[in-house]
Order: C-alpha cells, then structure tokens, then sequence
C-alpha cells in the first residue's frame, strides 16, 4: 500500500478553492524518447460556488466505457456556476491513456486503474493517476460517482450499483441516491475478490457516500442508454442540492442483489461462445447459460456452461470468442429488504 504520507508528484491547474467555473488538465509526467520533459494531460473541470456538497463526478475509469465520458462531457460544457451551490470536480476521462486508446487498460503500464487504488504517487502512470484520485480528489469530496458501462467485452441493462453498508442509514442514503439517478435496475452488491482496490473501496476509506453504474457498453453509445445516463446524472446532482436544474422525473428502479460469485457464469474452455440467455431474461439455477464451440476441432460437442442462481440477467459477454475464466452472464436478484 502506498505510503499516505507522501505527496502526488501530479500536477493540477486548476485551484480547486476558488469559485467560479475552471477547466483544464491534471498533469502525468512522463518522460519518453519522444518528448523528454512531457506529460499526460488528462482533462478535468471545477464548478465551485460557495459551500455546500463536494462531489467528484468520475467516468473513463477503464478507457472504453463511453456513455459516462460523453455525458459528463456535455455536462461540463453546459452547467454554470450560478446553478452551482458546493462544488463539482469533473473527471471525465480518468484513464486517459486507456481512454485515448479505447482500451479497458492503460497501453502504457496495462494498468486496471479500477484495480489499481491506493496507488502509489511514486509507481507507474496508472498507480499515479489512482494515488491523486483517492489522495487529492476523494480526500476532500463528500460524494464520489464512478460512471461504467460494460465496455468493450460486456453489456448490461442501465444499472446503477453500490456496495451494501454495515451501517443502514448509510444504505439508505446510496439506495435514494440510486431512486434519484433512475435506471432501470440498481443492485447492492457483496465485495468480491479485489473490491478493496477500486474506486468504490477508495471512496469508503475517506467516507465518501459512493454510487457507481454501469451503463449500457458494447463498446458503443446508444441514444437510449446515454439518455439514461445525463438524465440520472443530472437528478442526482439536484438530489444532493449541489446543481439547481431541470430534469424529467426519476422513472421507478428494480432494487436488486449481487450476492456473490455464484452470481456470475464463466467460460469453461476456450471456443465460441453462443450464449442461450439474454438481457432481461429471468433464469434459474442449473439452466443453461451458452454453448462454446470448438472451430478448432469441430467434430467434439460444444461445453456448456450453466447458470448457478436464480434471477434477473443483467449482463451478457459481446465478443463470440472467448477463453476459459471469461464472464459470460451475471445476474441479480430481487431485493428482499433494504
């Protein structure tokens, strides 16, 4: 873990105190045959206007998911300050190097920034850009949103998530906060094998009230979804109080649960997955989820891989080939009770 002692070697142009609307760039220095005393400039604005809630609005955690990174895009462009009452600090592009390169990983390090916090100020590009997220903007926001969608291998119904607090009155606050934002489905989730490295894990260990989504993917923009997003977007900036403006009523949200790995189904072997589920399907346990197909050795009869819960698909893997261990399917399941 890195040392939170130690100061970001990044630099920020924008004076995160003062009022009034600021864009610009946080700076990753990176030295390179081909610029010796260059940076990575990552694009960030700051829409403060006296006091009130410090939100951090964050999309382009893994660089191609695009719904968030175009809709914060447009809400940098429109909001104004005297709308504002807090301040919003807007990441639009949080890997850029990924992003920049429609990757889910950095091209430069291969780093999962969303598997990469606490970060490290003195490691490679992406433990940078994490340390100065959770260290910097996290450390003096009071609500963070991280803005997913399923990228370039996955697609889901418009979901928004958040980890289940031990603290009631805490999940009361994010399942309002979901209410609010009103995508289809929203789902409380059970961390999972390294949940303490990502943005969420960041958020909690500051005490930030932390949401995330995941919005559509595919590794495309649909009208739809991305109505989805600046719509809920907007209503939970309005819902905090932080941004007076107008926007349609928040459509009702599924609450639902992602309890665990037997949530999710996985590719068994290598081949061509042809899945025999779809989103919004409703399954149960011991069904079968798809068939991977052998166009090496076409003659041996496909794997199956099944379903080990009951519930809602929420999600489904785009790409026809795949390798033992990819995600295929996961699903949710209605929410007995908050």
């Amino acid at each position: 873990m890195a040392d939170e002692g130690k100061r970001s070697r990044l630099y920020l142009e924008l004076d995160l105190n003062k009022d009034g609307k600021q864009t610009g760039f946080l700076r990753v220095p990176h030295s390179v045959h081909r610029s010796a005393y260059g940076w990575i400039p990552i694009p960030i604005a700051c829409i403060k206007n006296g006091d009130g809630p410090r939100v951090l609005l964050q999309a382009g955690n893994h660089g191609d998911e695009w719904e968030g990174q175009v809709a914060l895009g447009r809400l940098i462009r429109e909001i104004e300050p005297a709308r504002v009452k807090g301040r919003i600090i807007i990441l639009p592009s949080a890997n850029f190097p990924a992003s920049l390169a429609g990757m889910r990983t950095s091209p430069i390090d291969d780093g999962n920034l969303n598997r990469t916090f606490p970060g490290d100020p003195d490691g490679t590009v992406t433990q940078q850009i994490a340390f100065f997220i959770e260290h910097v903007l996290l450390a003096q926001s009071d609500f963070g949103f991280d803005f997913h969608s399923g990228g370039s291998s996955l697609t889901y119904i418009p979901s928004t998530l958040a980890r289940r607090s031990v603290d009631p009155a805490q999940t009361e606050k994010v399942v309002a906060l979901m209410k609010a934002f009103g995508a289809p489905i929203s789902y409380l989730g059970a961390a999972l094998q390294g949940a303490d490295r990502t943005f969420t894990a960041a958020a909690h260990r500051h005490g930030v009230t932390c949401m995330g989504t995941e919005l559509g993917g595919g590794g495309q923009v649909t009208p739809a979804v991305l109505k989805v997003a600046e719509d809920g977007i907007r209503r939970i900036l309005a819902h905090l109080g932080v941004y007076r403006v107008d926007v349609p009523p928040a459509p009702p949200t599924r609450l639902l649960t992602v309890a665990g790995d037997d949530y999710y189904v996985y590719a068994p072997e290598g081949g061509v997955f042809e899945p025999l589920a779809e989103l919004g399907d409703e399954v149960k346990s011991g069904q079968p989820a798809g068939r991977i197909h052998f166009n090496d050795t076409p003659w041996r009869e496909p794997a199956v891989a099944s379903f080990r819960h009951d519930g809602l698909v929420i999600c489904k893997r785009v790409p026809g080939r795949t390798e033992r261990g990819d995600c295929l399917f996961h699903l949710g399941s209605d929410l007995a009770a908050i």
